[in-house]
């Protein structure tokens, strides 16, 4: 039941009870805190998605609705979670310790200074349950580790066993097991492997398995644990021998949702801010992916699209903009299209045209070996949201297509980036305009001549 107040779009606040307390318009995805809990019953799942698709403010309503510390009635009295399901919320709110961390800003040049971010973010967790250090019921060595760990002088052995050791602390305050909340996991290793130090890959690869290894493997502490991020990491091992563990990516049928806008959501929204007659506006950016059996928007774009028709005087609709381009360096799509020994130039075509292809997808990569085959470079850009599944599917075989004109001009952009290297000066200015117009066979044809010529 929605509120009788209007309701404000608000744009990057990704904490929920902020998003709530401030008047935020929610798409609701609660009920996935009742279909999780009561369906497949996993120690640990794993979400991956594309960025800007909810993870972070997800976790966030996660931790609200368990977290024992919290008194969240008033921020979920309208949600589906507690209009539909009582019994459950009056088992589940508010009832377990919960211990919420995010990786999302750990990055750095080396691998000492990522550590250091690393320490900042387990110190900034234990300043958030800073009363444990001083609980009676805390062991005193536990104790001891804490204080170091909150002043950032703890030893690697220390950082990787921090999460178990508050998990440990939080047991015994509460004497109730603890639910983990681990938000963009994999971020670490992205930003290392993007390095191109393979020596600071391997040192954060190690730290962060330990860190997760022991986290949630054989942990008497754990209630459960939900982590999200991009990828599925497999050879590195980080969740090998992980009891009753789930992964759940953009071809998983479950749960598939609870990540994105659906399309009766979106019509909403818009319907909230007088903005119905946008809505094929917005479908033709935003929309196309294909999350196992659902159609979703990039709910980054939808509502940054409405925060800035809002800003519009009077009945002009605003120019649909490329929001995507602004949150990242787009760094595979542009190492895909320039990779030395994979050709795939064919295909990118075909996808600027609107066609589809069909290829072998795995859902477990590693960010050390994203660019090794065509395989994995295709994998990854369905897991990221570059492409997407034409069709309701989960075979290995997945036709993919380019969801929306958004993603599309990113692929023109890089296409036009790759060729005006690579092409006479003569003939430049004929591909730009013709890759812009989505003249793919124009910009093919001098493509084509432009190889005959070098050859």
């Amino acid at each position: 039941m929605a509120s009788r107040t209007r309701k404000d779009i608000v744009v990057g606040i990704d904490n929920y009870d902020d998003l709530i307390n401030e008047n935020g318009y929610y798409v609701d995805k609660t009920e996935l805190l009742y279909d999780l809990l009561t369906g497949s019953k996993k120690k640990v799942s794993l979400f991956t998605r594309p960025r800007r698709f909810g993870k972070t403010l997800t976790m966030s309503m996660m931790e609200s609705f368990f977290d024992i510390g919290k008194n969240s009635s008033e921020v979920f009295r309208e949600r589906n979670i507690f209009l539909n399901h009582p019994e459950f919320c009056a088992e589940w709110m508010n009832q377990y310790p919960t211990l919420f961390v995010s990786f999302k800003d750990i990055e750095g040049l080396t691998f000492e200074t990522a550590l250091k971010k690393l320490k900042a973010v387990i110190a900034d967790l234990c300043k958030e349950h800073e009363y444990l250090a001083k609980a009676p019921e805390v062991n005193v060595a536990d104790a001891e580790i804490f204080q170091r760990l909150m002043f950032k002088n703890g030893d690697i052995e220390e950082v990787q066993n921090s999460l178990k050791t508050l998990m440990r602390m939080m047991y015994a305050v509460y004497r109730k097991p603890v639910i983990l909340l681990i938000d963009e996991y994999d971020v670490p290793l992205a930003k290392a492997a993007a390095s191109r130090n393979k020596e600071f890959y391997a040192q954060m690869l190690d730290v962060i398995r330990g860190l997760m290894s022991i986290s949630v493997k054989t942990n008497d502490f754990l209630k459960f644990s939900v982590i999200t991020g991009c990828l599925r990491i497999s050879k590195e091992s980080i969740f090998t021998g992980v009891n009753n563990f789930a992964c759940y990516s953009v071809t998983s049928m479950k749960y598939s949702q609870y990540f994105g806008f659906t399309a009766s959501e979106v019509q909403r929204l818009l319907e909230a801010f007088g903005m119905s007659d946008k809505y094929e506006v917005l479908k033709k950016w935003y929309d196309g992916y294909i999350f196992g059996n659902t159609e979703v928007f990039c709910p980054w774009d939808v509502v940054s699209y409405i925060d800035s028709a809002m800003e519009i005087d009077g009945d002009e609709i605003p120019e649909p903009e490329n929001f995507w381009a602004d949150t990242s360096s787009n760094t595979l799509l542009n190492d895909f299209i320039n990779h030395s020994e994979i050709d795939a130039s064919a295909k990118f075509e075909i996808l600027l045209n609107g066609g589809t292809i069909t290829e072998e997808i795995t859902n477990e990569l590693t960010y050390d070996s994203l660019a090794d085959s065509e395989r994995n470079l295709w994998s990854v850009l369905l897991m990221t949201g570059y492409v997407s599944s034409a069709e309701k599917c989960t075979r290995k075989a997945v036709k993919l297509r380019i969801p929306n004109a958004e993603i599309a001009e990113l692929f023109r952009d890089a296409v036009v980036r790759k060729f005006e290297k690579t092409l006479d000066d003569s003939k430049v200015d004929a591909f730009v305009t013709a890759m812009w117009n989505e003249d793919t066979v124009t910009a093919s044809g001098i493509q084509t001549i432009e190889k005959e010529r070098r050859s």
